[in-house]
């Protein structure tokens, strides 16, 4: 994957697990609109999180986007991560959010989130992802074991 457009919830999380380097390590451009930075950077978010959007790592490259088309349910994260994907033409977006990822699939665009990010370091030998999925369960995320479970199925079948 060259260019991934990047929403909150994926950067928020792999920074809590301790992970967020996964992603220059997957992907050779990690974008994230204005609109996920200032949700980073809310006084709401963990000091950790507003402590790294404060001074990004250079890998990280924040971009506006078009004058966003409203969603309905989605917050200015989601839907400005959506519009830069469809003006960047992306190769991937990363986002967690159920009717974000819906929407975003229904204009063509490919999407994965965290447990999808966390699963192709894990195949690449960067994380064990068992560790990671572990980590995770501590956080706020309510990913279902279910899909936890066939994610570990599959790292556990490249053995």
């Amino acid at each position: 994957m060259k260019l991934v457009i990047a929403d909150t919830g994926p950067i928020d999380y792999l920074l809590l697990i301790g992970h967020i380097d996964i992603l220059p390590a997957l992907f050779e451009r990690i974008i994230p609109p204005t609109a996920v930075k200032d949700e980073l950077r809310n006084p709401d978010s963990p000091v950790q999180v507003r402590g790294w959007i404060a001074a990004p790592p250079q890998w990280l490259e924040i971009r506006h986007s078009t004058v966003p088309d409203a969603v309905a349910g989605l917050g200015a994260g989601e839907t400005e991560a959506i519009t830069l994907a469809v003006d960047l033409h992306a190769d991937l977006l990363l986002m967690d959010e159920r009717r974000g990822v819906k929407a975003a699939r229904g204009k063509g665009i490919e999407v994965t989130g965290t447990l999808g990010v966390l699963s192709l370091a894990g195949k690449h030998g960067i994380i064990n992802l068992a560790e990671a999925f572990y980590r995770l369960k501590q956080t706020t995320s309510r990913y279902p074991q279910d899909v936890m479970d066939r994610y570990l199925d599959q790292d556990a079948d490249k053995s």
